[in-house]
């Protein structure tokens, strides 16, 4: 008989869940409702009370669609988001290490935007006690995309250091990436989208150059202050028309490695000029992480994601708060220009 044990405090049969049922702009399309709990976690399962989850980039991106992909209707609603901190109300049979009334972080589960989820046991990870919520709810998926982007820095380097560019300097993996290069000596030059982004990135990583993209002259900065170089690797968040001159920075033989799509407009492919220049271009996303890993590498990856929530929380800033039901006046503020920190959606405690 399976075996399921219960935090007697566990006593709602409903839950606040956001979801949406076709693509389309996230503000227009989302819907907070009340729907039932989910049933008993199965044997290797656990459940989690939802407190604290991030907006990511990529969360929004899933309800609005790939640009230039048509956009679907679903019979079934789904529930946004991947990552979220929480407290365990119910663990399956067979679960080890993990106990109703643990405080956990949980990626990539889908449906972190509810406030109750069953998750797998092996995706769910104790948070340190000294650990605040708010770092809690930001300790996996960044982290886990740091290490997923220099691993893809040093295939692409082949052994071969040299200048790498970044776009998307001031957003929360930029800051960890450029923490990384600090301590890795990693020759970096961060790309932000205005003078106002530049000069706080610079005050908080004075050792490493900050160019507005909004000056006319940037690629020039850039050239400055990789020597005169061609750049070996660019770090793209943004895409979209700038693809096209963050891959006129790259020398030939560089590569592009693209892991996200906040920019507008497009590029063609033909335009990169990739054969004559022998260019790399390839893409990298977090979600790959799963496959490219063993369960004993994915467990050494989270070990590390802990460590740094733990040893260096500054570089998980919080934007701002929102009750779940706040959650237009959330994605606003995520979209709002010179935002420091990520936007979190919140549940109250039990």
């Amino acid at each position: 008989m399976m075996r399921v044990i219960i935090n007697s405090s566990w006593k709602e049969s409903t839950m606040r869940a956001i979801a949406y049922d076709q693509h389309g702009e996230a503000g227009q399309v989302l819907r907070l409702s009340k729907r039932p709990a989910p049933a008993a976690p199965a044997t290797g399962q656990v459940q989690v009370r939802v407190l604290s989850r991030p907006i990511h980039p990529g969360d929004l991106a899933g309800v609005e669609g790939l640009p230039g992909w048509p956009r679907q209707r679903f019979a079934t609603p789904r529930i946004p988001g991947v990552e979220a901190m929480g407290v365990i109300e119910a663990v399956g049979e067979g679960v080890q290490d993990l106990r109703p009334g643990q405080r956990v972080a949980f990626f990539p589960v889908p449906g972190a935007w509810s406030e109750v989820v069953t998750a797998p046991a092996d995706l769910v990870v104790s948070v340190p006690e000294d650990l605040g919520d708010d770092t809690a709810a930001l300790m996996l998926a960044n982290p886990l995309t740091l290490l997923s982007l220099l691993r893809a820095v040093q295939h692409a380097q082949r052994g071969r250091a040299g200048p790498v560019v970044q776009t998307a300097a001031g957003s929360s993996v930029g800051k960890l990436v450029s923490a990384a290069a600090l301590k890795h000596g990693i020759p970096l030059v961060n790309l932000v989208r205005s003078a106002t982004g530049a000069q706080t990135l610079r005050q908080r990583f004075p050792a490493l150059p900050v160019i507005s993209t909004a000056d006319a002259d940037w690629r020039t900065q850039v050239q400055d202050a990789t020597g005169g170089r061609g750049v070996q690797v660019v770090l793209d968040a943004v895409g979209g028309s700038l693809t096209g001159e963050l891959a006129g920075l790259l020398a030939d033989g560089g590569t592009l490695i693209t892991y996200g799509g906040l920019g507008s407009g497009s590029t063609s492919l033909e335009s990169l000029a990739l054969t004559p220049r022998a260019l790399t271009v390839r893409g990298t996303s977090v979600f790959q992480w799963m496959a490219a890993r063993t369960p004993e590498e994915r467990a050494e990856d989270v070990a590390f994601a802990a460590r740094l929530a733990a040893t260096a929380p500054e570089l998980f800033e919080v934007a701002a708060r929102y009750d779940l039901a706040d959650f237009a006046k959330a994605i606003d503020h995520v979209r709002r220009p010179g935002r420091n920190g990520t936007v979190l959606l919140t549940s109250p405690a039990p």
